[in-house]
């Protein structure tokens, strides 16, 4: 009895961050012939506070901070580093998006943020 009140309340929560979460592919000109999602993520505006924008790049700060960059107008110190477990940001590589997310503290970075939706702008 437990197990299916148990798996019901996981199918129900489940459900209902599916129908928060946005997934809509276009296919953006320029760059190379792959699709690109125009946004992604989770739309959680009161958990995922802070937004940036800029362009993503590969690779996270030597520290080990990070699995992305964003690269923002006024130089080096403008750089937010980038993690999320909601969003495969691989697929943004060189796109202008704006992010949104979770600020963590940091050792090492100036703003480590954890990106939890990703829109590109065109």
């Amino acid at each position: 009895m437990l197990g299916i009140v148990s798996g019901f309340g996981l199918s129900y929560i489940g459900k209902a961050r599916s129908a928060a979460s946005t997934d809509k592919t276009t296919k953006i000109s320029g760059g190379d012939s792959a699709d690109v999602k125009e946004t992604a993520g989770i739309v959680d505006k009161k958990t995922f506070k802070d937004s940036a924008e800029g362009t993503i790049e590969e690779g996270g700060d030597k520290s080990g901070e990070g699995s992305f960059k964003l690269i923002r107008p006024g130089g080096e110190d403008q750089t937010a580093y980038l993690t999320s477990s909601t969003v495969d940001l691989s697929e943004y590589v060189g796109k202008k998006v704006r992010v949104y997310g979770e600020t963590f503290s940091s050792q090492h970075v100036g703003w480590l943020l954890d990106v939890g939706y990703v829109e590109v702008l065109k």
